[in-house]
C-alpha cells in the first residue's frame, strides 16, 4: 500500500481530496485541467471518461489552463468529479466494445454519458452541439456553449495565441 500512496495522488472520495487541495495541484500549471486531472501521480482514479463528464459538470473547458481557474471553479471541479464518479460507481461502470464483469454484468454508465462519446449529438443542458478535440493526447468532448473555450490573445512579441 505504501508504494502505491507514494506514487499515486489523493483519491476524490479521500476527505482531504477539497476545492483548495485541487487549487494547490493546479497552482501555477499551465497545461490544461484535463491533463491535471488524468495524472494519476496528481489524482488518483480519474479516467478519460470520468474527467469528460467532470468537466462538463463543472461547466470548465478541457483546454482550460490548470492554474487559471477561480476558487469556485475548483469548487465546481471537486462536485464535477465526485458527482461523475459516485454517477458512474452507480451504474456499474461503463461498457465500451463487450467488456463484462466477472459475474457476467455490464455496467451502464455509457448510457448516462453528458458528453463523452456524444460527437454531434445535442447537449442535453442546452442544445448546443457536443464536439470531439484531442486534449492532451486524448479524445475528448465538450459542449462549447456549456464549457466555454479559454480566450486567448496574440502576445506582442511572438504573435503566437495564450490562454488567458
Amino acid at each position: 500500500e505504501e508504494l502505491f500512496s507514494a506514487r499515486l495522488g489523493l483519491e476524490p472520495f479521500d476527505e482531504r481530496f477539497t476545492a483548495e487541495h485541487l487549487r494547490g495541484l493546479a497552482r501555477g500549471r499551465t497545461a490544461p485541467i484535463k491533463a491535471l486531472l488524468l495524472d494519476q501521480r496528481k489524482i488518483a482514479g480519474i479516467g478519460n471518461i470520468y474527467a469528460d463528464e467532470a468537466l462538463f459538470r463543472a461547466r470548465i473547458h478541457p483546454l482550460r489552463q490548470a492554474g487559471k481557474l477561480s476558487r469556485a471553479q475548483y469548487a465546481a471541479l471537486r462536485e464535477g468529479i465526485i458527482d461523475a464518479l459516485t454517477a458512474g460507481i452507480d451504474a456499474r461502470g461503463a461498457t465500451i466494445d463487450d467488456f463484462r464483469h466477472p459475474d457476467g454484468v455490464s455496467g451502464s454508465f455509457q448510457d448516462r454519458f453528458l458528453v463523452h462519446l456524444r460527437e454531434g449529438e445535442p447537449c442535453g443542458e442546452c442544445g448546443g452541439t457536443v464536439v470531439k478535440m484531442v486534449v492532451a493526447g486524448r479524445g475528448t468532448y465538450v459542449c462549447e456553449k456549456c464549457q466555454p473555450r479559454p480566450r486567448t490573445r496574440r502576445t506582442r512579441r511572438s504573435g503566437s495565441p495564450t490562454q488567458v
